[in-house]
């Protein structure tokens, strides 16, 4: 434990204090996975189900896109802990309020998707401030295995938190898992106001948000990557129900050995200090091919958890890259800007499954999906040593004076100076 790269996140004395809170609220997330889209199945009118929990769904996640747009001007300048905290509250307020309407029954659908989209406005601002806390108590040389802590706690969550649900589901109704939910976000909140407070940063000039050529490049490698996953979402269900003729079980068997590979990436995550994105693009592209050519379960279960270890060390590499080359008053603004960017990367790659299924089937739509990461990954590779050639005699020739970030558009080392 003294030599892991875990040890100076866990015993620092700030992140001892949020760190237990981060752990419960996930877990109140990935139990809302499921409530959200059951009690909407709960209560929209029959024969209009489909279209209601499809907006349910959409409501708890895209209009942090919204908020990470327009809300800048007053929230740029906000400590991370200040911006991760207003995050929990306004989920736990909007939860608790169709908890309680639901137990006056007085909540339409219209209603519940209204409030969900209100608990979700500050999304990316919450994402944001957890990064951006991470940057302002950490030295660059932690926020790796800060990052990967972060995103462990996420992946364990993924794993218990619906089969929990399902069950509470069972014994009771999707509104006390909300409820459930809500007071995870409520504890949030409140072990957020332990951190010291820190002073306010002064507003940067309000001026657009502007990424670096690298960044924008990152930006543009994580849209694309999350976008050619959404087709999974739609064609796995189905290759499952006609290709395999198998039952929502094996689907649930999938997703948990996906959760289970992605909390095992999520611990490796810290030791991988010089791995640049794009092996983990390919690698991904590579580990979920054999469902795209038709593998039968006893291949593709662990091919699909292989996919799962690939998974999780993206986001924390990539917000690495971000926390190293973003000066501070202006990182948890590029950090929303990134966050409502990609958050609706994954809902359009969903909606381009549908037809895509229709027109080539399940199975090769997967097939498509896989090996378009694989190309993805590839060209990735060569933008970064492309780069990487481009800067070697700029960096040599101005050793003294560095005039901005180092970092390889599509992701070398994280450990990158910050100009």
């Amino acid at each position: 434990m003294r030599s892991s790269p875990y040890r100076p996140v866990l015993t620092h004395p700030v992140l001892r204090r949020v760190l237990p809170g981060i752990a419960i609220s996930a877990l109140g997330d990935g139990m809302s996975l499921v409530a959200v889209s059951w009690l909407a199945l709960q209560l929209a009118p029959a024969g209009q189900r489909g279209p209601w929990v499809a907006a349910a769904v959409a409501a708890y996640s895209l209009p942090s896109a919204l908020g990470g747009a327009v809300l800048g001007r007053y929230l740029r300048h906000r400590s991370g802990a200040q911006l991760a905290g207003w995050n929990a509250i306004l989920r736990a307020s909007a939860l608790a309020a169709i908890v309680l309407l639901f137990a006056a029954g007085a909540l339409p659908p219209a209603l519940y998707i209204g409030l969900l989209a209100v608990s979700s406005l500050l999304a990316a601002w919450g994402s944001a401030g957890r990064y951006t806390l991470i940057a302002e108590i950490l030295p660059p040389e932690h926020h790796l295995a800060a990052n990967g802590a972060l995103g462990t706690l996420a992946e364990a969550a993924a794993i218990a938190g619906p089969p929990l649900a399902g069950l509470l589901i069972g014994w009771t109704n999707a509104a006390v898992v909300l409820a459930i939910d809500a007071a995870s976000f409520a504890v949030l909140a409140l072990t957020y106001r332990l951190v010291p407070t820190t002073p306010a940063a002064a507003p940067a000039a309000r001026t657009p948000v502007r990424f670096g050529r690298a960044q924008l490049a990152l930006l543009a490698l994580s849209f694309v990557f999350f976008l050619l996953f959404g087709p999974f979402y739609v064609a796995l269900p189905l290759h499952i129900a006609d290709d395999l003729h198998a039952s929502a079980t094996l689907l649930g068997l999938y997703y948990t050995v996906f959760g289970i590979g992605a909390a095992a990436g999520g611990l490796a995550t810290a030791y991988l200090r010089r791995l640049p994105v794009w092996p983990v693009v390919l690698a991904f592209g590579v580990a979920v091919l054999p469902l795209g050519l038709g593998a039968p379960p006893a291949l593709s279960l662990p091919a699909f958890a292989l996919a799962g270890l690939c998974w999780a060390p993206y986001m924390p590499i990539v917000m690495a890259v971000f926390q190293r080359t973003t000066p501070p008053d202006r990182l948890s603004a590029v950090l929303a800007a990134f966050g409502s960017i990609t958050v609706i990367a994954v809902p359009v790659g969903t909606a381009v499954g549908g037809p895509l299924v229709t027109a080539v089937g399940p199975e090769r739509t997967l097939l498509v999906s896989a090996v378009s990461l694989i190309l993805l990954g590839g060209v990735a590779a060569l933008a970064g040593q492309a780069a990487k050639r481009a800067t070697r005699p700029i960096s040599s020739a101005t050793q003294t004076a560095p005039s901005g970030p180092t970092v390889s558009p599509c992701g070398s080392e994280p450990g990158v100076s910050s100009g």
